[in-house]
């Protein structure tokens, strides 16, 4: 994500992930997150706390990020709204690359990234 650890704020918090496993916080930095496209796009500084652990996730974002950007998700839809100073911008996903980068990740070597059928 382009910072190293010399940047982490340290902490001596744990999390417990969805495996309720203890995982320690390396440490906290903050972050510019950029969402959607020209000219609906919205940036804000965000806040990240850093685990050390495989994971098939590189960010999870949930209502503290949502709130930051004033948005409405819709995951049936896969995408997310927001305000822009240039009117509702739009964050679509794609479940073709979600469910490939998903297998990849799962992938004991590591290989992957392609698009699967």
């Amino acid at each position: 994500m382009g910072y190293n650890d010399s940047q982490l704020t340290p902490s001596d918090t744990s999390i417990y992930g969805f495996n309720h496993v203890e995982c320690k916080i390396e440490g906290a930095i903050q972050l510019p997150v950029t969402i959607g496209e020209e000219p609906g796009m919205a940036t804000q500084m965000l806040n990240f706390q850093v685990v050390k652990e495989a994971s098939t996730y590189n960010a999870i974002m949930g209502r503290t990020w949502i709130h930051a950007f004033k948005s409405v998700p819709s995951t049936y839809h896969m995408v997310l709204k927001f305000p822009t100073r240039n009117g509702v911008g739009e964050a679509k996903g794609d479940q073709k690359m979600a469910r490939s980068c998903y297998v990849a990740a799962l992938r004991p070597d590591g290989t992957g990234g392609r698009v699967l059928p």
